[in-house]
């Protein structure tokens, strides 16, 4: 859990020599974001991952954003064997923390964010929020599935029993291997599609595979379920989610290649009224960005509103933003 907070103003040569925090206390954490304000800071949260309350009588437990789904399960015990194999699966945010400012699809392919009754957030100006549904109800939206840019999760109150629910109801993915010689290096592409375009979707897979002399190895089908609490939500409609392990020639120009071929494989999922997780939004070009999260500048202009200086970045936030200053325009590789 590695987060970059900057100068609102163009920095010195000695400011911009950032300085990097491990932090293992909400104290600590705050006095960070405090000191923040002065020169930038990267902050190394990945300590924070202790179990902090249990309330057996309301099922709730509350644990530290940096807490691994693989420990929680642990730390169930029996009740966790569930848990600890769905956390083994590809895909799989590491943490508590990162699955929820993602909004992961939990093991019934559900947003997690069903499961979470609230959440403590640091904010940019060093203040501990708890927020959930109710108080306020606006902030916990954009902070679940916000890709962390509202602040800094430092803890999860996590509802058990729709945790555990989740796991005894998870539809695993159907996984196809395919043979093919060995290229050079892979990448993997998620797309979301309705769940009958599927088929249509992978023959158009394997055509643009053959066309660009691409090894198409491993297939990944898994079905999600509607239910969007995020202000970027990505669980508007059932999907299918179809992940594409894809092996490139190696050659001088592979990471230019590999951008064309995420960028294509997107466009033939959006020509069948599909779509992409909203992390994906790097890799994607303006056109696509348009089409699948049309909020998307409501979203940042709320960013700018609770942090105007936008002192709180990440790469995700830096990629998206400058992919909305320009002009959108037609792409070459396809919308």
């Amino acid at each position: 859990m590695l987060t970059t907070l900057t100068l609102p103003a163009a920095p010195s040569l000695e400011a911009l020599r950032t300085r990097r925090i491990r932090v293992r206390s909400a104290d600590e954490l705050r006095r960070a974001l405090r000191e923040a304000r002065d020169r930038p800071l990267a902050l190394d949260a990945s300590a924070l991952d202790c179990v902090l309350r249990t309330d057996d009588e309301r099922s709730l437990l509350e644990v530290q954003g940096a807490m691994t789904w693989r420990a929680l399960a642990v730390h169930l015990g029996a009740a966790g064997e569930r848990l600890s194999a769905w956390a083994g699966c590809g895909g799989v945010p590491a943490s508590v923390g990162q699955a929820i400012s993602a909004d992961a699809a939990g093991p019934d392919g559900a947003p997690l964010s069903a499961c979470v009754e609230s959440i403590a957030l640091v904010t940019v100006d060093g203040e501990l929020r708890r927020v959930d549904r109710n108080t306020p109800a606006r902030l916990f939206h954009l902070v679940v599935g916000g890709q962390g840019v509202f602040g800094l999760i430092y803890s999860v109150t996590l509802r058990i029993d729709a945790l555990l629910q989740a796991t005894e109801h998870a539809v695993p993915a159907i996984e196809l291997e395919l043979p093919g010689p060995e290229l050079g290096s892979g990448i993997e592409v998620q797309s979301l599609l309705p769940p009958d375009q599927v088929e249509g979707f992978l023959a158009d897979a394997r055509e643009l595979a053959a066309e660009r002399r691409l090894a198409l190895r491993r297939i990944a089908v898994r079905p999600l379920q509607a239910g969007a609490e995020s202000a970027l939500g990505w669980a508007k409609r059932e999907w299918a989610s179809v992940t594409l392990h894809l092996q490139l020639r190696a050659t001088l120009g592979a990471s230019v290649h590999a951008a064309e071929i995420r960028r294509l494989v997107h466009a033939a999922a959006i020509a069948r009224g599909g779509s992409f997780p909203v992390s994906a939004a790097p890799e994607v070009s303006r056109a696509q960005l348009d089409a699948c999260y049309p909020e998307l500048p409501a979203f940042l202009a709320e960013k700018r509103r609770y942090d105007p200086a936008e002192r709180l970045q990440n790469a995700w936030y830096r990629c998206v933003t400058a992919q909305l200053r320009h002009q959108a325009c037609e792409s070459r590789w396809g919308n």
